[in-house]
């Protein structure tokens, strides 16, 4: 695998995707990576809804603003409490989640593949929507959408290093 900062770098938003279908094991080791981040009290709230079939991922094109790319599948990261392991995931699902996401993106990435994430929560009319496509029960709270294919565009790898952003010992002006 590529050096860990070098594949940092090289993860970007990707929005026009081959056509070529995923394999459910390439689908399986990004669920696999995204299930090994860190999550807060070990809670581990997360579920993923996979989506390759065409037509739930037209509806969903259709109906997000910013999530009409063609990518042949999609994941919904979703926050789940009653599955959690402890109360943590309460107050952290979102955080947990989120690194979970990240994760899903930066193996994506290694593996040569384009992803695009696209906010859900706390849109209640977006998580809504999601929920009707795909059946989601009410009480779990969909965080996002990561559209993930084999990439039709490229983007020089980059960092948004902004040195003023950073400060050193404590907050300064």
């Amino acid at each position: 695998m590529e050096d860990i900062l070098e594949l940092i770098f090289k993860r970007r938003s990707i929005r026009i995707y081959d056509r070529k279908k995923l394999d459910k094991e390439t689908i399986t080791k990004l669920m696999q990576a995204a299930m090994a981040a860190p999550s807060g009290s070990n809670s581990r709230p997360w579920e993923f809804v996979v989506v390759t079939d065409e037509e739930a991922l037209d509806k969903m094109r259709s109906k997000l603003k910013y999530g009409n790319y063609n990518a042949p599948a999609a994941v919904v990261v979703c926050g789940n409490i009653a599955i959690a392991q402890n109360e943590s995931a309460t107050r952290y699902w979102v955080q947990d989640c989120s690194a979970a996401t990240q994760n899903l993106l930066l193996a994506a990435a290694g593996l040569g593949l384009g992803t695009c994430w696209v906010a859900s929560y706390p849109k209640e009319d977006v998580m809504a929507m999601l929920r009707g496509i795909l059946e989601i029960p009410e009480e779990v709270f969909p965080l996002n959408v990561i559209f993930v294919g084999y990439p039709a565009e490229e983007k020089a790898p980059r960092t948004q290093y902004d040195e003023s952003r950073v400060h050193w010992e404590k907050y300064t002006n």
